[in-house]
């Protein structure tokens, strides 16, 4: 199944990147775009919460301690694990040391790991549904076509830099090889998607 503890991080990745929606106009596009991403993230988040409750897979989507968003004590769940981490990180590491530039650069280092807690879900349950396995491929896809955008970027934009998204796109990258690896594999013998142990 889907983990709903990812799709919060998501959202509040979303949520933290976009702000500039209140004060910067690109294009229509890009706010559009900004919106949707934020109200898509956000609608699966609550559906999972409501409508869809019953099947949601609350006892595989455990990150550490009693399966909660934050768990009991620190440094418990995903709030003691991931998200504090990355804004602690992102206090150290910006692009400037304004509350937007912060909240940014958080956006960024919680992307890299946002799957963290879908990935610990299949790797309790050893196997997962088409949709989900697929769900998982086009997210870890967009960040591998990434790279290949910033190369093309570096050699072709004169004052292009930004190591900080580079380090953050090749974590979050490398978090998926496993999971690439065993779906290529089953894909190419035409087999069910399993992960030993």
């Amino acid at each position: 199944g889907v983990s709903l503890k990812s799709q919060i991080l998501f959202l509040i990745v979303f949520c933290c990147r976009y702000l500039d929606l209140f004060f910067s106009f690109v294009s229509l596009y890009n706010t559009m775009m900004k919106i949707f991403f934020i109200s898509a993230t956000a609608t699966i988040v609550y559906w999972m919460l409501t409508k869809y409750r019953s099947s949601y897979d609350m006892d595989n989507d455990k990150l550490h301690g009693d399966g909660s968003f934050m768990g009991h004590l620190p440094p418990h769940g995903v709030l003691g694990y991931i998200i504090v981490p990355c804004f602690l990180l992102a206090l150290i590491w910006n692009e400037g040391f304004e509350a937007f530039e912060i909240l940014w650069a958080f956006s960024i280092y919680l992307e890299a790991v946002a799957i963290l807690p879908q990935l610990f879900m299949l790797q309790k349950t050893k196997e997962g549904e088409a949709f989900t396995l697929l769900y998982i491929f086009c997210v870890g896809a967009y960040r591998g076509l990434y790279i290949i955008n910033w190369i093309y970027r570096y050699f072709t934009e004169k004052h292009y830099w930004q190591p900080l998204v580079w380090v953050s796109g090749v974590v979050q990258t490398l978090l998926y090889a496993d999971f690439f690896y065993y779906y290529w594999i089953a894909l190419r013998d035409g087999a069910k998607f399993q992960l030993p142990g």
